[in-house]
């Protein structure tokens, strides 16, 4: 079976922050998040550190795979 990831991105003007996680990662995760958000060195808000716990929460519900379109056929 293949391992999968979750991603989960935040622009801020010219920053990013990019999060590549798995399924037993999620709580490594959020507590990275509260991390960040504590720091006075980086942008990253306790609002930022809200809504990306809140979009985390949202994919363990969501399917774990997607089934991917099927090509129709051309004949």
């Amino acid at each position: 079976m293949a391992r999968e990831f979750n991603v989960l991105a935040l622009i801020k003007g010219d920053e990013r922050y990019i999060f590549i996680y798995d399924e037993p990662s999620r709580e490594t995760l959020l507590n990275a998040f509260r991390d960040q958000a504590a720091d006075p060195r980086l942008s990253l808000t306790w609002f930022d550190a809200a809504v990306l716990t809140e979009k985390a929460r949202e994919q363990e519900h969501e399917p774990q795979t997607q089934k991917e379109p099927q090509a129709k056929a051309r004949f």
